[in-house]
């Protein structure tokens, strides 16, 4: 751990969400809380297009988004995009994808302790990142939340060019 005054203004959290044009949410990331059931439910779309978004958030900037042309993202799409961005102290989610050897090399030769995450091997984090840990992820309670919010209102996105546009401007 880092003994530095200014440690969380460096640090850059980042992560991916998938945006469906029929505006399904991703249930994980959204929690609803009353004190009574409200009987409500939804009806969506099964396979409704959809476009995987990746941003980061540090203390100065939100980066992206970066738009994934792909289905899935996996370890070489996200390695593509992750050689695009800033960086100073580097925070990944738990994803599989983030584990893939060369994303791991590309952290360690380019930030050499300067990253967050799941480690191999003779990686070289700032620290770890426990798997499936919850806690540390700004992203999915301060702005995807916020996106979602700016992106899903109506008329809804008609096309993934739309909902592009309607990400491009958040």
């Amino acid at each position: 751990m880092s003994s530095d005054d200014h440690f969380l203004e460096k640090v850059q959290f980042s992560y991916e969400e998938t945006f469906h044009i029929s505006s399904v949410v991703n249930r994980r990331n959204v929690r609803i809380w009353g004190s009574e059931n409200p009987h409500a439910y939804v009806q969506h779309q099964r396979d409704s297009p959809k476009v995987n978004v990746f941003r980061a958030v540090s203390s100065q900037e939100v980066y992206g988004p970066f738009f994934f042309t792909e289905e899935t993202v996996n370890g070489m799409t996200y390695l593509d995009m992750l050689q695009d961005i800033p960086t100073f102290i580097f925070q990944q989610d738990g994803s599989p994808t983030h584990l893939h050897c060369e994303v791991r090399q590309y952290l360690n030769t380019v930030l050499p302790g300067c990253w967050i995450g799941r480690v191999s091997g003779n990686d070289q984090p700032l620290m770890l990142r426990p798997p499936r840990s919850p806690d540390i992820k700004p992203c999915d309670f301060f702005l995807w939340g916020y996106v979602k919010d700016e992106v899903f209102v109506p008329p809804f996105p008609c096309d993934l060019a739309d909902l592009k546009a309607r990400s491009l401007q958040q």
